[in-house]
């Protein structure tokens, strides 16, 4: 059993032959790694890290147009408001300047109706005057022809005598 034990291989201890082959495939698979497929994985390594800081930097670039837009924005806003106060006021102010100039010509208007009015109400105070004091005379001349008896038919004497009564009606009513 001996001589069978010796000319069998021991299974903890490998063959060196086998270790050999092992070595210079592992070296081979190293080198092989090494040389083409490490460089390989690093460049794409780089570029996705590129990619990457290069976004960050795109979006930080981006936000920083962004804001910058925001800002342009707030200030043509405050702008276009402080626009919009300023025409509303004058606006205001017209509308005012406007409001007056009709209420001047309103009373313009007005004052001119009012002194139209008046002047014919003495137009026609004047005409009516003249017609009563045509009528009363005309019949104060009839009573006074009943009562003295005799015909004041003549013009000149009747308007002699009109004109005496009135000026005596006048001065009895100053009193």
């Amino acid at each position: 059993m001996y001589l069978a034990a010796e000319g069998a291989h021991n299974p903890i201890l490998p063959i060196w032959q086998e270790m050999v082959v092992g070595t210079i495939s592992f070296a081979l698979l190293v080198f092989v790694l090494l040389k083409f497929v490490m460089p390989r994985m690093e460049a794409m390594y780089q570029a996705r890290v590129d990619a990457i800081e290069g976004g960050i930097k795109r979006a930080e670039a981006a936000q920083a147009e962004a804001n910058k837009l925001l800002e342009q924005y707030r200030a043509q806003l405050a702008e276009a408001r402080t626009d919009a106060a300023k025409i509303r006021d004058d606006a205001r102010a017209d509308a005012d300047g406007i409001r007056q100039d009709i209420l001047a010509k309103a009373r313009e208007e007005s004052d001119r109706i009012i002194a139209a009015g008046k002047e014919q109400l003495a137009a026609e105070r004047a005409t009516i005057v003249r017609e009563l004091r045509t009528e009363v005379g005309t019949i104060a001349v009839d009573l006074a022809s009943k009562i003295v008896g005799e015909s004041l038919a003549d013009e000149a004497r009747r308007k002699g005598t009109v004109d005496r009564f009135l000026s005596g009606l006048e001065s009895t009513g100053a009193r």
